[in-house]
């Protein structure tokens, strides 16, 4: 087998349309302009996976081998992976407990036992005092 060519990202990225796509899979350059209009999933799928490392775009739809087996008529090189940009994994950063009103918490337990307890002996003095007006 004869030497395959290197592509860089940036040469692959330039076949990016229907007349001409080419696609990253694996660490290998697939030209699949020809299949485009035969791909089960439609050429936007192919064409949303240009101008990028479409590996895992592959993998995560679960090809046949049937499918693995045609790739090979598509081949026309391999990427230089040193072009291909690092998967950078996002971190949220770190954030403090947010508390809105900046209360402590001690005193809003103390509020949540205290207030309907301070409701309660209200009604119970309005009800002795309405009682005994009454009277």
């Amino acid at each position: 087998m004869s030497e395959s060519k290197v592509y860089t990202l940036e040469e692959v990225a330039k076949h990016n349309t229907k007349d001409d796509c080419w696609l990253v899979i694996g660490g290998k350059v697939y030209n699949v302009t020809k299949f485009l209009d035969d791909h089960p999933g439609g050429d936007d799928v192919l064409l949303s996976s240009t101008a990028k490392d479409a590996t895992d775009d592959f993998e995560d739809v679960g090809h046949s081998t049937t499918a693995r087996a045609m790739m090979d008529e598509y081949l026309v090189g391999e990427i230089d992976a040193a072009t291909i940009p690092t998967k950078v994994k996002y971190t949220p950063p770190k954030q403090p407990h947010y508390n809105q009103d900046k209360t402590p918490e001690f005193v809003i337990k103390i509020l949540q036992f205290l207030v309907p307890l301070a409701i309660l002996g209200l009604a119970v003095a309005v009800r002795i005092y309405t009682k005994s007006e009454s009277a």
